[in-house]
């Protein structure tokens, strides 16, 4: 995987960059390849984000400080010096936590998306199909 680009809309209000980014690869099971250690930290912006920010490699060149609901956040990296290899199969997934008053965390339930780019060598296999709108809704 060469990039890959997460866009955050608040519907928690509150910190919302504490989860993981887990990397399960080439048939992981329960445990991924590689495992974060907090969406701030992936992206650049350890410690919170305060301003945005574009650097040649990662950034956070969209986002509301405020941290309220109704917030969006918008942050990138390129893998360019660090790429993600796989063979067969690729799954990344990003936590939704947050966290509360005395240091406790919050499972969240903004609304995040995502896209990933990598390069394809060629010949492969045909890719499945995607499902439609409808297979394809988060609940």
């Amino acid at each position: 995987m060469d990039t890959f680009v997460v866009f955050v809309h608040l519907i928690n209000s509150g910190w919302w960059g504490e989860g993981e980014i887990k990397f399960f690869m080439d048939g992981d099971g329960e445990f991924p390849t590689l495992c974060g250690t907090g969406t701030e930290d992936y992206f650049g912006g350890a410690w919170c984000f305060g301003e945005t920010f574009s650097a040649p490699y990662l950034g956070y060149p969209y986002g509301d400080a405020s941290n309220r609901v109704g917030a969006r956040h918008g942050l990138y990296r390129f893998h360019i010096m660090d790429p993600i290899r796989f063979e067969s199969d690729l799954r990344v997934t990003m936590q939704a936590i947050g966290w509360r008053s005395e240091g406790r965390y919050l499972p969240l339930q903004d609304d995040i998306a995502s896209v990933a780019y990598w390069y394809q060598t060629e010949p492969h296999s045909r890719f499945a199909p995607l499902g439609d709108r409808n297979a394809l809704e988060v609940i």
